[in-house]
């Protein structure tokens, strides 16, 4: 004789208890509390890049006064000496013009003196600013910048740069040109931030 068993469970008894009223309520305030902590510093974060690309701008515009006073080509620097002699000064001889008069600049050069002169060549300031004239060189406008390349990347870009220069065609109203270029896609990128944060907040 088979016997059968059956346990009958009490859907009350192994239901999850759910959490009373006040508990979802502080529950659901802490989670609030957090997505309101998270746009808030995703707000900061897009400010501080909207500032950062402002400056960018700066700078790429005074490197555009610098070449618009005197542009060279085959060395990073022209500089008046103590003699009164105009010398050029190539990357590795760069700190020879620190106090003296510039007469002119490359493109990468202006850049640099824009951003405080020679001592500021590893600066983050001057790094991201090539980044964008090597994106307005390079990449059709209105497509968003790829920031921090690897370091060989970069320096590639930096003689991607110098080699534009250096063309023996290419003429100073280019090179402003190409500046002027430069600093659209930094207004351009300030512009895609906003947008993004806003869309984001609107969500």
């Amino acid at each position: 004789m088979t016997l059968e068993f059956r346990v009958q469970h009490d859907v009350d008894t192994d239901a999850a208890p759910s959490p009373s009223s006040p508990a979802r309520s502080r529950l659901r305030g802490l989670l609030d509390r957090l997505a309101a902590r998270r746009d808030a510093a995703r707000v900061r974060r897009a400010e501080a890049e909207m500032l950062e690309l402002a400056d960018l701008g700066r700078l790429l515009s005074g490197a555009r006064g610098v070449i618009e006073r005197g542009w060279i080509q085959h060395a990073w620097f022209a500089y008046v000496d103590e003699k009164g002699r105009t010398r050029k000064a190539s990357s590795a001889a760069a700190m020879d013009v620190a106090g003296r008069p510039l007469v002119g600049a490359c493109l990468v050069g202006a850049v640099v003196y824009a951003a405080g002169g020679p001592h500021a060549v590893h600066s983050m300031p001057v790094q991201r600013a090539l980044d964008v004239v090597w994106h307005a060189m390079a990449v059709d406008e209105g497509k968003p910048v790829l920031w921090c390349p690897a370091p060989d990347v970069r320096m590639g870009r930096v003689r991607d740069l110098t080699t534009w220069n250096d063309a023996p065609t290419r003429s100073s109203a280019e090179v402003a040109g190409l500046l002027l270029t430069a600093e659209r896609v930094a207004v351009a990128e300030s512009e895609r931030i906003r947008a993004r944060t806003v869309a984001r907040s609107d969500a």
